[in-house]
This record gives structure tokens, sequence and C-alpha cells, in this order.
């Protein structure tokens, strides 16, 4: 099988493994609970009149409180996180199912991908010499 060629994220992840330990977060859903968010706040306005219960879909956070999302992505590259994972544990359409919510799979999903990469960033951007990915 033919091997493919490596990203430039990959080779710069391979460079940087070759002098030290990268770093990776943590729980996220830990950190979400710990914001004690009502049934509304799950909600917020995107999903004001949804006629299901969404009380820890962590997931959909991403579209109704970014803020607390990246909030969170935050304090783990303050604590030294070197790479931080996407807010997508259960950001699949039997999981989003359960909350009536399957069709926002690829919303959700994008979403949160975008969230991570912008706060990596910001963190890249304010100490080039310890890019987070």
């Amino acid at each position: 099988m033919p091997t493919l060629p490596k990203s430039p994220t990959q080779k710069q992840l391979e460079e940087i493994l070759n002098d030290r330990i990268l770093l990776l977060d943590g729980a996220m859903g830990s950190l979400i609970f710990s914001e004690k968010l009502t049934e509304e706040g799950y909600r917020g306005e995107k999903f004001a009149d949804h006629p299901c219960d969404l009380r820890n879909s962590n997931d959909t956070l991403v579209l109704t409180q970014p803020q607390i999302i990246e909030k969170i992505h935050r304090q783990y590259l303050d604590a030294g996180s070197d790479i931080i994972e996407t807010n997508t544990f259960n950001a699949n359409s039997i999981s989003l199912g359960e909350y009536q919510l399957q069709d926002y799979t690829r919303e959700i999903n994008k979403t949160a991908v975008k969230l991570a990469k912008k706060v990596a960033q910001e963190y890249t951007d304010k100490n080039p010499d310890k890019p987070r990915f």
C-alpha cells in the first residue's frame, strides 16, 4: 500500500516530538459540568424552542455556548497543553439523535473544529516558539 505524504502539521509535530513530550488536554465534560448549566443554558437561543430536553448534550454547546467551550480550551492551553481536542465526544448522528439533533451533526463538528483551531492559533500567535495544535 502506498504511503501518503505527510502534512505540514504532521511534520511539525514529529520535529517537536524529537525534542520534547507534547501535552494533550484533559476531560472536556468534567469542565463543562463544572459550569453548572441549566437546561436552558444548553439550549441557548438557537434551540430555545427545541422539543426535547437538551441537558447534558455537551456537544451542542459549540453552537449554543461557544464562549464556554473556548474558555475551557484556553484553560488547558494556559495549563500547558500543546494539543487540544474538539468538543465532539458524542457528535455523531446516533448520539445526537437522543436529543433529536441528528440533523446538526455536521454543523456541530465543523463548529467544534473551528473553535479549537481558533483558540490554538491565538496561543500560537502569542508565542510562535510554542505552537499549539
